[in-house]
């Protein structure tokens, strides 16, 4: 696997054996991202020396992931435009003996909370891993108040990270997107009094009172002009079928006190779903950002950036039910932390391949795959090895049928839950057919 010497190349542990443990642990976990660490390694021996460098004192997880933001930055310099995802995801190791581990959503559930900054490009393809805060809730007081960090600075601290990014790469437009809790008053004041580095999209759920004298602001923009329509589809998600969407668009242009006793300017953009079929609740996002949106061609490219947001989603998806993090049973929490930065590198590797399968499908499959390795594949599924390498999408939609993608006209490509575990058997295939042929030279 070439791109995990890529992904950790520079990687600096203090010692040149802990170094190359460490790509060995990637390559484990990133050729068996469901397995669990015993599984993966393959034998005692690598499980052992696993363990023991999880606990390993002085390496902090963020040694682990500088290697691969490095490579991020490097990846998404090549593109005009990089939109910076951010969102909160627990995980729930209840029932688990973790030291260190805090309460989640209810008091009584046990796990950690996990908040990454994501890279992506306009059209969905996932460039990796910029930032990442890892953290366990205090529990409640006699009082009932929590102590420890304030969690809310975690989407200002995020929105920080980010601008200096875009300071140090001008040639890029970097873009904060976040969901409702980043509608914090204090994080666009710091965008502002920054003069904005970085350009920053956050869906609101706060209707603020603008003036003494005036209406709330999203009646305020309930009431401008419509700047015209768009359509787009709706990918299906968890409880709701995926359908066809027209939304009505309004923006306007509205102060927000800056702190200081001034205003800074900030757009409102409403966008509002016409006639939703019978029974489907409307979908509407109402959405602040520090960019113009006054034409309807400004609106639907914020849109389509906000619409982006669900690669987090998918992003969590991958790392929770196809790297199985939340099954990780290690004895303390920095061994989950330095555990977890492997498999944020592993999470995002598969959801690349899937989106790099569909947006370059007919790039040489070997730019991305060993040849080892798509040679097993079609070994495997009795296909006879063509002359020439095949295209990317022709390796994903191979490997994808051991995972259950079955291919018919109407499948459309295959997705993140069909490549891992088609990634997963196709990677013990090549291990099978090495063998084989070490075998047969030894012979």
């Amino acid at each position: 696997m070439e791109w995990v010497k890529k992904e950790l190349s520079g990687i600096k542990l203090g010692d040149e054996r802990l170094n190359k443990r460490s790509a060995k642990l990637l390559k484990s976990f990133a050729s068996k991202p469901s397995a669990s660490i015993p599984t993966a390694c393959g034998g005692w021996s690598e499980t052992l020396a696993a363990y023991r460098f999880f606990g390993q004192e002085g390496i902090a997880w963020n040694d682990i992931l500088q290697p691969h933001i490095d490579c991020t930055l490097i990846r998404s310099q090549a593109y005009p435009v990089v939109l910076c995802l951010q969102d909160t995801t627990e995980l729930n190791f209840n029932g688990q003996s973790i030291e260190g581990l805090g309460p989640l959503s209810y008091e009584a559930q046990r796990g950690m909370y996990l908040h990454p900054t994501y890279a992506v490009t306009p059209e969905r393809l996932p460039l990796g891993v910029l930032d990442a805060w890892m953290w366990a809730r205090e529990p409640k007081d006699a009082d009932g108040e929590r102590r420890g960090i304030c969690e809310s600075a975690r989407w200002r601290e995020g929105y920080e990270r980010v601008a200096e990014v875009a300071e140090a790469h001008p040639d890029t437009r970097w873009v904060y997107v976040a969901d409702r809790e980043a509608d914090i008053l204090g994080l666009m004041q710091r965008a502002h009094a920054l003069k904005n580095p970085a350009d920053w999209l956050i869906r609101s759920q706060h209707n603020r009172k603008l003036g003494k004298d005036e209406a709330k602001l999203w009646e305020q923009v309930e009431r401008a002009q419509v700047l015209g329509e768009i359509r787009f589809h709706l990918q299906p998600r968890p409880g709701q079928k995926g359908r066809e969407v027209s939304q009505q668009l309004r923006s306007l242009r509205v102060g927000l006190a800056d702190g200081n006793g001034g205003t800074f300017e900030v757009s409102a953009l409403l966008a509002r779903e016409i006639a939703p079929p019978e029974g489907e609740k409307a979908v509407e996002w109402r959405l602040m950002t520090n960019l113009p949106a006054s034409t309807l061609d400004a609106a639907r490219e914020l849109i389509d950036w906000y619409r982006c947001r669900w690669e987090i989603e998918m992003f969590f998806n991958i790392l929770k039910n196809g790297c199985k993090v939340e099954a990780l049973q290690l004895s303390a929490m920095p061994r989950v932390e330095l555990a977890l930065a492997f498999y944020l590198i592993t999470a995002w590797r598969i959801g690349y391949l899937m989106r790099l399968g569909r947006s370059c499908p007919e790039m040489d499959g070997e730019a991305v795959f060993e040849r080892e390795e798509w040679q097993a594949a079609w070994l495997v599924a009795r296909k006879p090895l063509p002359d020439k390498p095949p295209t990317l999408n022709e390796i994903i939609r191979v490997i994808a049928g051991f995972g259950g993608f079955l291919g018919r006209k109407g499948d459309g490509e295959p997705g993140a839950k069909t490549l891992w575990i088609g990634l997963q058997r196709v990677m013990d295939f090549a291990i099978g057919i090495r063998a084989m042929r070490e075998a047969q030279n030894c012979v």
